[in-house]
């Protein structure tokens, strides 16, 4: 048995240690936000939050996250109220096709966590998502404007 505090709630998954924590949330909790696509840790789609930290769940066994905090992109908004990030990716129309956005979303949320102020080669180095749209430039702006909506004032852009 693996217990998880997952978007807040204490969940108990009984499930094999070395299944990839992608499914266990999928399947196991009925979370599908969390999206598969490579399967190999390189995409992002995956990404959720482990104590704090962006991680491909595609790559990470559930067993060693045995206790630890997990947030997924279900878990990002608070009270039913958008993140910064959230808001910010529907402010500047981010999403084409809308797959990879969880996990980029995560990932954006991480870095913001850990950088309130990042410069574009910030974003650049943090966010390296795949996404077959190339809304790169879209994400950049969303980015500085969570930070600014965060903060009270944004990266500087360069």
């Amino acid at each position: 048995m693996i217990t998880l505090t997952v978007n807040g709630d204490d969940r108990r998954i009984d499930a094999d240690p070395d299944m990839p924590l992608l499914w266990a949330l999928r399947e196991n909790l009925g979370l599908p936000g969390t999206k598969f696509s490579c399967g190999v840790g390189m995409c992002g789609a995956c990404m959720v939050l482990v104590d704090g930290i962006a991680m491909p769940s595609c790559v990470v066994q559930l067993g060693s996250v045995d206790g630890a905090v997990v947030t997924t992109i279900e878990g990002v908004a608070a009270d039913g109220v958008l993140s910064p990030v959230q808001q910010a990716w529907i402010d500047e129309q981010v999403p084409q096709c809308g797959y990879c956005q969880s996990g980029m979303i995560v990932a954006a949320t991480a870095l913001l966590a850990e950088n309130p102020r990042p410069s574009d080669r910030d974003i650049d180095a943090a966010i390296t998502n795949i996404c077959r749209c190339g809304t790169y430039p879209r994400v950049r702006r969303a980015i500085h404007r969570a930070a600014e909506a965060a903060t009270g004032s944004g990266g500087d852009g360069r």
